[in-house]
């Protein structure tokens, strides 16, 4: 029934059954031992390779979530030491202006401590310049009395006469 098919360009040549049958065998054949030997190795290493890239992109997603985590610490800390600097320079300022209003009132109260001295100082030498002005005038009017007099007073009590007096043109005054 097939033996009258003729295959290809060649004249003559015919497709015989039996060769047909034995080409179908041997490929079922063929097959069975592909699927029973390659056919398994073949899947495996399929699998192996598939499993293997699935690890590496978890393994990529892992490593890039862990390095967003280090980017984001890496910025706190960053944020972090600005924060502490802005502190350190304010902290810095605050004491540099309270140690400055400190030497300022030291300097103002010594300023001071020195002009109430002064004043001090003048006030006593004016009251001794004064003490000295009157004993000078007492002893000057005792002797131009004593001249005038010609006669010698007691110069205790004369003295004590014109301080009393000179006194009195002060408390006028």
């Amino acid at each position: 029934m097939f033996s009258h098919m003729i295959l290809g360009a060649a004249q003559g040549s015919t497709l015989y059954v039996g060769d047909m049958l034995f080409y179908a065998i041997l490929f079922v054949v063929l097959m069975a031992l592909i699927a029973k030997f390659a056919w398994g190795p073949v899947n495996a290493m399929l699998k192996e390779r598939a499993d293997r890239i699935s690890n590496d992109i978890e393994s990529a997603e892992q490593a890039k979530k862990e390095a967003q985590k280090l980017a984001e610490q890496r910025k706190e800390a960053l944020d972090n030491s600005h924060a502490e600097a802005t502190t350190i320079i304010n902290n810095a300022k605050n004491s540099g202006a309270k140690e400055r209003e400190l030497i300022v009132g030291n300097a103002q109260a010594g300023a001071k401590s020195l002009k109430d001295k002064a004043k001090q100082d003048i006030e006593q030498e004016r009251a001794d310049a004064l003490k000295s002005a009157q004993d000078d005038i007492a002893s000057l009017s005792i002797e131009i009395a004593s001249k005038v007099i010609k006669k010698e007073l007691d110069e205790n009590s004369q003295k004590e006469l014109i301080d009393s007096y000179i006194e009195g043109l002060g408390e006028s005054k």
